[in-house]
């Protein structure tokens, strides 16, 4: 009779602990799902060919199209031109740094260099972005006497590489040393050992890795506004300063004219950020480790 009473009252503890869980977890996407909800009712209207191949149009134009009660013409073709661009230049950097630093930590976890990178890594992952703005503001902007996309994607790498360093050595660590006592014992050098067979077989947690990175960084504003600054045309300089679809949201939302397009802005840029999550776990499921 105890032990019936013991297993009815750990059964209705798991059930409300059960609940517990589903009310929390409830409670917690409400605010995500009103967001989610709004900038899809108010922007899908928006998105179309026109809105992601046409620039930005300018103050006195959106004033004619909303005084004559018309749709705003132009788009965010500059912003999203920008956005790309300053993200495959500071990819392109980033990735070959970041893995290699990350196999550095995983390799040589107790050198003294090793420990200085690891502690500098967790510095730069907890600065906040508008700092790193700041200082590569600092650091390229002024010696280039101008503001630039090469700015922009500075910043961005900046963000980005403790991401990538974190997500690789994470990942070496998984990986089997049997992996590499096998390369090694078949005759192959270290470095070759850990470029064709340690890297080839974590290829799908550090994609992943990557794409968490990009998708991070790809809806910071603040560094931006310090380094690319931002324009009104389609650019493909990267010596001069380059638009990106978060500086459009802040311009946006500065001008009295253009607030309409920031839910078609947002709506594009949260599509985005999805698809590049949705991608990212689609390759952890698939290559799982």
């Amino acid at each position: 009779m105890v032990r019936d009473n013991n297993i009815r009252i750990r059964i209705f503890k798991n059930r409300l602990l059960y609940v517990l869980v589903c009310v929390l977890s409830g409670l917690t996407a409400i605010p995500l799902l009103a967001i989610l909800g709004e900038v899809l009712i108010k922007g899908w209207k928006q998105l179309g060919w026109s809105f992601i191949t046409e620039a930005t149009p300018n103050a006195y134009k959106a004033m004619q199209a909303v005084s004559a009660g018309q749709d705003i013409p132009g788009g965010i073709a500059n912003g999203i031109v920008g956005t790309f661009l300053m993200l495959m230049l500071a990819a392109v950097v980033a990735i070959p740094v970041g893995v290699f630093c990350g196999i550095c930590l995983s390799e040589y976890r107790k050198n003294w260099f090793a420990t200085i990178v690891s502690y500098l890594t967790d510095l730069l992952q907890g600065t906040p972005s508008i700092i790193i703005g700041i200082i590569t503001y600092i650091w390229v902007v002024v010696p280039m006497k101008g503001y630039s996309a090469i700015a922009g994607s500075v910043a961005l790498f900046i963000m980005m590489l403790p991401l990538i360093i974190r997500s690789t050595e994470e990942t070496m660590k998984v990986l089997p040393e049997t992996l590499k006592e096998a390369g090694l014992a078949l005759g192959g050098s270290y470095w070759r050992v850990m470029l064709q067979v340690m890297l080839p077989s974590a290829l799908g947690s550090l994609f992943t890795g990557i794409l968490l990175a990009i998708s991070r960084v790809v809806g910071e504003t603040a560094p931006l506004m310090f380094t690319a600054l931002g324009g009104a045309a389609i650019s493909w300089n990267m010596t001069k300063p380059m638009s990106a679809v978060p500086l459009l949201i802040w311009e946006f939302f500065n001008d009295p004219n253009l607030q309409s397009l920031i839910w078609g802005a947002s709506l594009f840029l949260l599509t985005f950020v999805l698809c590049l999550n949705l991608l990212a776990k689609r390759i952890a499921k698939k290559w799982k480790i």
